[in-house]
């Protein structure tokens, strides 16, 4: 089973794995997310993940909640993201997810809440 934690230190932190093959290990080939009231594919998200780490340099994930029952995921994390200007930028997620039959998340709804950073980095959840 997928976790949202190691899902997003992977994606952000492991440069030695391209996006898609990182994708691939914790998202479902059709997976869609919604965050913000944004919607995105899994290319978009792709080029999310991209565009992020183009910008962070090291991000670190701290789960403060966290409810799995059957295919349902719910959590409230906190991304703390060292952009490459040396910049901390901190968010807290709500997520509620679904996980596909193979434990990989199939969708994702979250909505972010920025805690640090400047006014600019609101939009780091949607950016591509």
């Amino acid at each position: 089973m997928a976790d949202i934690a190691a899902a997003l230190k992977a994606l952000l932190n492991d440069r030695d794995s391209s996006v898609d093959e990182t994708i691939g290990r914790y998202f479902a080939d059709d997976y869609r997310q919604k965050t913000d009231g944004m919607w995105s594919d899994r290319a978009q998200f792709e080029d999310h993940i991209t565009h992020l780490r183009g910008i962070v340099a090291h991000a670190e994930v701290r789960v403060l909640d966290e409810l799995v029952q059957g295919t349902a995921y719910a959590d409230r994390h906190e991304v703390h993201a060292t952009k490459v200007d040396g910049t901390l930028v901190v968010q807290e997620v709500y997520l509620f997810a679904t996980l596909a039959d193979d434990g990989r998340f199939s969708e994702v709804h979250e909505v972010t809440s920025l805690l640090r950073g400047s006014e600019a980095d609101r939009s780091m959840g949607t950016a591509s």
